[in-house]
């Protein structure tokens, strides 16, 4: 079976750089499972409370090149 999905995050430090690049600083441990998630074609789920960042980073991953 074919594969449409095109992974354009070749490690965690591209994905890293490139919320950088969105004026988003992710930790690693974020950025792993941003990337994990997105190359297993799988969601995650980001949870906390007001005000640690999810909006944030949902707008990171929306502006990443």
């Amino acid at each position: 079976m074919k594969s449409f999905h095109q992974p354009h995050f070749d490690s965690v430090d591209v994905l890293a750089r490139r919320f950088a690049e969105a004026d988003y600083i992710a930790s690693r441990e974020i950025a792993t499972a941003v990337y994990l998630g997105f190359n297993l074609e799988k969601p995650i789920l980001v949870e906390g409370p007001a005000g640690v960042g999810k909006t944030e980073l949902a707008k990171g991953m929306a502006q990443s090149p």
